[in-house]
């Protein structure tokens, strides 16, 4: 039985898994971290990871509250490899944790060359090749943040709650597609690295994971929890 924690910079997400698949699973706002508690109160006694990105007040947290309940309990940090990934990164450490169980997931699920694509407040895009290197990756501002800066940092702009266009002829309009259309030119850009290699496709993951995906024109798979699922395979390895 493991237990598998992923605290994003916006959100908690966890899910209790028996070896073959999810008995349950759950999220919370990062901010409201101590509601954990609630949560941990109906896992059974199992092995836990966690993946930390929220910073070192958050991990402080997560690991207090869990004293006492579980007896194996550990974080995630990037190495130079694991579980199938080899991390060519120049300081592997440095690889965020998240990342670095997103790749580790993706490995345990394909076999052929893929972009790892986790779509959060920052959307981050990873290349892992068919023998699984980790071959570097990007990190921009996600969707909702890009959206939120031109507010914020202009005059006039508001946060805007347009539709994707391809020819946008309103503000709203134009920000709403301006800001999809980075995040799929990055990614799509960066595909292209591997779009002919047998089997390659992205694996996209995260909140605003199917707001891409309705616009993507790459091969591309919705994954739920594949950061959890990194974490999972991770947990079975120690």
């Amino acid at each position: 039985m493991n237990i598998a924690i992923d605290a994003g910079n916006s959100r908690i997400k966890w899910g209790v898994h028996d070896g073959s698949r999810w008995l349950d699973n759950g999220a919370l706002a990062t901010a409201d971290v101590a509601w954990l508690s609630e949560a941990a109160d109906e896992w059974p006694a199992a092995r836990v990871v966690i993946c930390n990105v929220a910073g070192s007040e958050v991990a402080t947290s997560i690991a207090a509250l869990l004293a006492g309940r579980h007896s194996q309990v550990s974080f995630l940090h990037a190495s130079a490899e694991a579980c199938g990934v080899r991390n060519t990164y120049e300081h592997p450490r440095q690889l965020g944790a998240d990342r670095w169980a997103a790749l580790i997931g993706a490995r345990a699920l394909l076999g052929s060359a893929c972009l790892v694509v986790c779509a959060g407040t920052a959307t981050t895009v990873d290349r892992l090749d068919a023998a699984g290197v980790f071959r570097g990756g990007l990190i921009l501002p996600g969707y909702d943040l890009m959206r939120a800066a031109l507010a914020s940092n202009t005059a006039q702009l508001p946060l805007a709650d347009g539709v994707f266009r391809s020819e946008p002829r309103n503000t709203m309009d134009a920000i709403v597609s301006g800001c999809l259309q980075a995040q799929l030119g990055a990614v799509e850009r960066m595909f292209s690295a591997i779009a002919t290699e047998p089997g390659a496709r992205c694996l996209l993951t995260g909140g605003a994971a199917a707001r891409l995906a309705a616009h993507l024109c790459i091969p591309f798979q919705l994954i739920d929890h594949l950061i959890l699922s990194g974490l999972v395979r991770y947990a079975e390895s120690l």
